[in-house]
């Protein structure tokens, strides 16, 4: 290992260059993410450096004062196999000593985080697609009123294993090519979901709602703002009505990752996760 690397917290304009990889890659990132990432948690960001060149990041988000999710760990092609990857991961994990650790998990990689302390929890499956058609539902879905933030809120705080409060003021306001969309019933929120666009098509995460027919209603509302573009959603395989919703507008499976966990995993109503908000976050 060179003797100039270290890990340190990414600069300005690190996160974009990391984003990038992360394209290159073929994870498909949201044109905008880093906004609303970097509310996430400011210091959750990690870059390994060569001198001042990056060589590889991960990212260590933490929500509330016991859970953190780990993503966007990648070292570029061009210094793989050296030892920097290691010491990223080590470097990383440390920041979040003491509190349960949530990562989503391809195939090739799980029997890596297994030897690391994480254990498997749940699948996912990617759908995407041209959405052939909307679902029915009996309820309307319409768009959030930035105002109406604080309801979100507290909805979302009930699913999601801690309150992020800045993550989503960030994640669901409106900015061209994003769209969030509530349903309600008897002035009650039933559901919630956003709509990005990516560098190919659009991804909708989250998607949590109460019943199908909430997300359903959801769908309705957000699937449009794609434009008739290839639409991708991530869904937990337990939620067979979410499964049935996606196979239902024409989507396919394309990509499989598993939710893997080290320390306690948390309590998560997958019954009402019809998508996942993102696979870096969480």
């Amino acid at each position: 290992m060179n003797s100039e690397f270290a890990v340190r917290s990414m600069r300005p304009g690190e996160l974009e260059l990391v984003l990038e990889w992360a394209r290159q890659e073929g994870w498909n990132p949201g044109l905008d993410d880093s906004l609303a990432f970097l509310e996430a948690d400011p210091s959750g960001f990690f870059v390994g450096a060569i001198g001042e060149v990056p060589v590889g990041s991960i990212s260590v988000v933490k929500y509330g004062d016991s859970f953190a999710f780990l993503g966007l760990y990648i070292v570029h092609p061009d210094f793989r196999g050296k030892g920097y990857g290691k010491a990223i991961w080590e470097a990383g994990i440390a920041t979040a000593e003491g509190r349960t650790i949530g990562l989503d998990g391809v195939a090739a990689q799980q029997q890596n985080y297994r030897r690391a302390g994480f254990e498997p929890a749940y699948l996912t499956i990617r759908y995407g697609g041209v959405a052939s058609a909307l679902p029915a539902s009996t309820l309307v879905a319409h768009p959030l009123l930035d105002s109406r933030l604080e309801g979100l809120l507290r909805y979302d705080s009930a699913i999601f294993p801690q309150p992020r409060e800045a993550f989503l003021a960030a994640w669901c306001t409106g900015r061209k090519g994003r769209r969030t969309a509530v349903v309600r019933k008897s002035h009650k929120i039933r559901g919630y979901g956003t709509i990005r666009r990516c560098y190919e098509g659009y991804k909708i995460g989250p998607l949590f709602a109460n019943d199908a027919d909430s997300a359903a209603a959801l769908l309705t509302e957000l699937i449009p703002e794609a434009k008739a573009a290839t639409v991708f959603i991530d869904v937990p395989a337990e939620n067979r009505e979410a499964i049935a919703l996606a196979e239902g507008m024409g989507l396919q499976p394309v990509f499989e990752t598993m939710r893997m966990y080290r320390g306690q995993a948390p309590a998560t109503p997958l019954k009402h996760v019809f998508g996942v908000t993102t696979l870096e976050l969480g």
